[in-house]
C-alpha cells in the first residue's frame, strides 16, 4: 500500500503576536478572533451534515436551498464500499482504452474536465505526452478538448489524429447541451468513424460516455453504442464531481492509483468529521479565510503553488471557488500563481500593491524524482560554483521561505497547505479538504454553494444569436 500521510494546513503566520503594536495587530489575527470564530465553524459544520442527510432522506428541500447537491460528500467511501463494482467498471474500462489506443481525447468543459487535468499535470510525467509509450508505462498520451471554441485548436488536434486509427475519445457531460464540448464531440466522432473505416464494433469500444442518466449525450450514447457509459451521480454537481467517474475514468486511463486517490479523500472526511476547530483543516481553512476577508479586506485569495505540476490544480480551484460563492454580490476572487515563475511577474504586486490579498502557499514536501544538483564547472562565469552542492529543492525552498519572510516584514500575511508528495492520496485530501471548505464558507454566510445561476445566462444568449431567436 501507497503511504498516506496527512496534508497540514499551517495558519500560525496569520496570528500576531500578543505584544505587537496597535497598527501590527491590524494586520493579521488575534486571539480574540479565534474564540469568536470557533463556534460558528462547529455550527456551520454541522449545517453540512444537516444538509447531507436532508439529502439522503430525499426530504423535501426548501426552495433557498435548492440545487442542494450535497452527495459528493461521502462519494469516496460509497465508491470503495456499496458503489464497489461501479468503481471496478470504472478502472476495467480506463485499462481496456489504455491497451486499444494511443492518443485519448478528453472532451468536457469546467468540473467535465478541470480536475482531470489536474490529476494529470499533477501525476503524470511532466512531459508525458512527448516520451516513449514504454516510458508512459503503457499509458495513452491526453489532451483535453471541448472547454473552448477556438478554431485553430481543434484544426490542430485534429492534424494530429487524422489518418490514425489508435486513439479514442471519453466524452463527459451531464445534459450534453453546453454547446462548447457538445459541438467538439460531433466533430471529432465524425473524424473517428473516418479513423475506424466504417467499423462499427470499434467505434463503440473507442468512445467512453460520461453523463446523466437523461439527456442529450445519453441519447447519443445509446444510438452510437458505446460499450462504457458510467452515471455522473444525482446530488453531485460539475466542479464537485472529480472524484467520480467525471475525473476517475480519465485517471484510470492514465493508469493513476483510483483507490488511493478516494483513500485520500475518505480520510479528509474523517478529519473534518471529528476534528475540533482549530485543530481540523477544512474548518480551519474557512475560517481564516473569512476573518482575513472581512476583518482585514482581503478579498482576492492568491493560492500560490510552488511547482509546475499544481497549476491545474490551482485553476480547478478557481472553479470551485468562483461558482460556488460568487453570487449574491459577494464572494473572494481566486486567483492562481505558480513560482517561482510568477515571482517575476505578479511578485512585485503582491509585495507592495494593494493589502487585499490572502496569499495561502500551497506546497510539496518531497520531489518525486531524484535530486538534480549544480556541479561545479571549469566555466564559472555564471558564479554559479558557490552554490555547488545544492539542488533545485534547496533552491526551491530557499525562494519559498525568502518570499515569505518578505511579506512577513512588510506585515503581509500568508498561509501554507503542504503536501507530504504530489501523489494521488495527498490530492485526493486536497480536493475534499476544498471542496468541503467552499461548502461550509457557503453555509457560513449563508450562500447556496451549490449551483451556478450567473452561468446561464451566457449560455442563453450564446444559444438564441446562434439559432437566429
Amino acid at each position: 500500500m501507497k503511504p498516506l500521510d496527512p496534508i497540514a494546513y499551517d495558519y500560525s503566520d496569520l496570528i500576531v503576536p500578543k505584544d505587537a503594536s496597535s497598527c501590527v495587530r491590524l494586520t493579521g489575527l488575534v486571539e480574540a478572533d479565534l474564540k469568536w470564530l470557533a463556534p460558528r465553524l462547529a455550527a456551520a459544520r454541522q449545517e453540512v451534515f444537516e444538509n447531507l442527510a436532508m439529502y439522503e432522506r430525499r426530504a423535501s428541500v426548501p426552495e433557498e436551498m435548492q440545487p442542494l447537491d450535497a452527495a459528493f460528500f461521502d462519494l469516496p467511501e460509497r465508491l470503495m464500499d456499496e458503489d464497489r463494482p461501479l468503481l471496478d467498471r470504472i478502472v476495467a474500462a480506463g485499462d481496456r482504452l489504455a491497451k486499444e489506443v494511443d492518443r485519448v481525447l478528453v472532451l468536457g468543459i469546467g468540473g467535465s474536465y478541470m480536475g482531470a487535468r489536474a490529476l494529470f499535470e499533477a501525476c503524470c510525467h511532466p512531459y508525458h505526452n512527448e516520451i516513449s509509450r514504454q516510458r508512459r508505462g503503457g499509458r495513452p498520451r491526453i489532451y483535453f478538448e471541448g472547454n473552448n471554441l477556438d478554431n485553430d485548436a481543434v484544426q490542430g488536434l485534429l492534424d494530429l489524429v487524422e489518418g490514425a486509427d489508435d486513439w479514442g475519445i471519453i466524452v463527459i457531460s451531464k445534459s450534453g447541451g453546453t454547446l462548447e464540448t457538445a459541438v467538439a464531440f460531433r466533430v471529432f466522432f465524425e473524424a473517428l468513424k473516418t479513423s475506424c473505416g466504417g467499423d462499427r464494433e470499434k467505434l463503440r469500444r473507442r468512445v467512453l460516455a460520461v453523463t446523466g442518466d437523461t439527456g442529450r449525450l445519453h441519447e447519443l450514447a445509446e444510438a452510437i453504442g458505446c460499450q462504457d457509459v458510467f452515471p455522473i451521480p444525482d446530488g453531485v454537481g460539475g466542479r464537485f464531481s472529480v472524484l467520480s467517474a467525471v475525473g476517475l475514468l480519465p485517471a484510470a486511463v492514465m493508469g493513476l492509483d483510483v483507490q488511493h486517490l478516494l483513500e485520500g479523500a475518505a480520510a479528509m472526511n474523517e478529519r473534518f468529521r471529528t476534528k475540533p476547530p482549530l485543530e481540523n483543516p477544512v474548518l480551519d481553512y474557512v475560517g481564516m479565510s473569512r476573518l482575513m476577508e472581512t476583518r482585514r479586506g482581503d478579498t482576492i485569495r492568491v493560492l500560490s503553488t510552488w511547482g509546475k505540476g499544481l497549476e491545474s490544480v490551482g485553476f480547478w480551484y478557481d472553479q470551485l471557488l468562483s461558482e460556488s460563492l460568487g453570487k449574491n454580490g459577494l464572494g473572494a476572487t481566486p486567483l492562481t500563481v505558480v513560482n517561482t515563475r510568477d515571482l517575476h511577474s505578479r511578485g512585485q504586486q503582491h509585495q507592495e500593491g494593494r493589502r487585499d490579498k490572502l496569499i495561502t502557499n500551497l506546497v510539496v514536501e518531497h520531489t518525486a524524482r531524484e535530486p538534480v544538483t549544480i556541479e561545479r564547472s571549469d566555466l564559472d562565469q555564471d558564479k554559479l560554483n558557490a552554490l555547488s552542492g545544492k539542488t533545485y529543492q534547496d533552491l526551491l525552498r530557499a525562494a519559498f521561505t525568502g518570499t515569505n519572510q518578505a511579506y512577513a516584514e512588510d506585515y503581509r500575511r500568508t498561509a501554507t497547505i503542504r503536501l507530504p508528495r504530489l501523489d494521488e492520496g495527498s490530492l485526493g485530501q486536497l480536493f475534499q479538504m476544498l471542496m468541503v471548505a467552499t461548502v461550509v464558507e457557503g453555509r457560513l454566510v449563508g450562500i447556496n454553494p451549490y449551483g451556478q445561476p450567473g452561468v446561464e445566462g451566457y449560455k442563453k444568449n450564446m444559444n438564441a444569436i446562434l439559432r437566429g431567436k
